[in-house]
């Protein structure tokens, strides 16, 4: 068996990128979705939510049985989730088919990353962290593609179901090169840690700390960046090329990842990154015109690099955790975001029907009230920070002893 590290790890960054074309894609063509099937706000978010869960599901699953399957098998799994889900979106009929053709696609993405995130990580043990931003770098890599795709294709009169059937380029072409290469496996099971011993790990306090804050971090990027076109489109009539730049400043952000985790530790970059989302998200939310652009930088700042330093932090510090540990994490961030879309689409519909069927500020004030757990990470994270700085003060003393 020979394995190619660097054929492994284009065609896991091209299945990633059929992942984020979905999100962008979809984002785009959302209240498109609404005017074409007569659905409401609360139905949008249902339908959008159904991805989000639909990802939990997969990936959870996924950490459980990659160790048993193999890598290799569940991105079969992945490649047939998303063809069926993206010809059952191009041929929709109403909310049902929307709805079961997105969940098709989020338990494809989600089946993408739980084979992919373990797959990164085992390839490159030296340097992981980084490796994981450079990979998900095309998360926010295919929404800028997907934003830009809806943009033009809208300039050019083409219809939202052609715009969706660009998927099935890039997915085709991963489910070709994933039949054709070998597969390791994974690090826990090459590393010798029993079963038992990964469970013993998932236990750690620690993990659970960074199970929790994934909540926070999962929500503020995706929630914030599904919904951008919905929640601005009365504040700017670019809402949707708001999403292009932050995510443009994302894959910046992650493709400069090297050099960044060199001259910061992966929890300080976890910190600043909590207090500039939490400042941007608050600029989203109060200003408006030209100056809006400049607060959707300053976001893309800000959430640039928690999906991968989440993952690399835990999988570096507590490497027995194993892949069930990095997919336990990815299905806790998407499973909060499922759950906060639903209540927030809702909390959407209430405050225009109390409005009298005026949503000029109904968007600014769901994320006014988001801004609440950017806030609550700068204080989890700060804590963090000071927690590793003791634990490596005690483990340099041990040394010296």
């Amino acid at each position: 068996m020979q394995i190619n590290r660097t054929q492994l790890f284009r065609a896991s960054c091209l299945s990633l990128l059929v992942t984020s074309l979905s999100f962008g894609i979809r984002a785009g063509i959302l209240n498109k979705l609404g005017t074409d099937f007569q659905l409401d706000k609360a139905q949008l978010a249902s339908i959008t939510a159904t991805a989000f869960y639909g990802f939990p599901i997969a990936v959870v699953i996924g950490g459980f049985i990659v160790d048993i399957i193999g890598m290799k098998r569940l991105l079969v799994l992945a490649f047939i989730f998303h063809l069926a889900g993206i010809l059952l979106t191009i041929f929709a009929g109403g909310f049902w088919t929307l709805y079961i053709s997105t969940l098709l696609v989020g338990l494809a993405n989600g089946t993408v990353e739980a084979a992919c995130n373990p797959l990164v990580a085992g390839l490159y043990t030296e340097e992981k962290t980084t490796k994981l931003n450079h990979f998900h770098l095309w998360f926010p890599g295919g929404i800028v593609i997907g934003t830009l795709i809806v943009t033009l294709f809208d300039k050019l009169g083409l219809s939202w179901q052609i715009q969706v059937g660009m998927m099935l380029i890039p997915t085709v072409i991963y489910g070709y090169l994933f039949s054709k290469l070998d597969f390791p496996v994974t690090e826990r099971v090459a590393s010798g840690v029993s079963t038992a011993g990964m469970y013993k790990a998932l236990l750690n306090p620690l993990f659970i700390f960074m199970f929790i804050c994934m909540f926070g971090t999962a929500i503020t990027e995706l929630f914030t960046g599904q919904w951008i076109d919905v929640l601005l489109k009365n504040v700017s009539s670019n809402a949707l090329l708001l999403l292009t730049l932050e995510t443009g400043i994302m894959v910046l952000g992650r493709g400069f990842a090297k050099p960044v985790l060199k001259l910061v530790k992966p929890q300080t970059v976890l910190l600043i990154s909590a207090i500039l989302a939490s400042t941007g998200l608050y600029m989203l939310s109060h200003l408006s015109g030209g100056a809006i652009f400049g607060a959707a930088i300053i976001f893309g700042m800000g959430v640039c690099f928690f999906w991968p330093t989440m993952l690399g932090f835990v999988n570096t510090n507590m490497p027995a955790t194993g892949a069930l540990g990095l997919n336990l994490m990815g299905g806790a961030g998407m499973f909060a975001v499922s759950i906060y879309t639903i209540f927030m689409g809702g909390f959407y519909d209430r405050i225009v029907a109390e409005a009298h069927g005026d949503n000029s500020f109904a968007g600014q004030r769901v994320l006014n009230a988001t801004l609440v757990i950017p806030l609550a990470l700068i204080v989890a994270f700060a804590g963090l920070v000071i927690y590793m700085k003791g634990k490596s003060n005690k483990s340099a003393a041990a040394v010296q002893i």
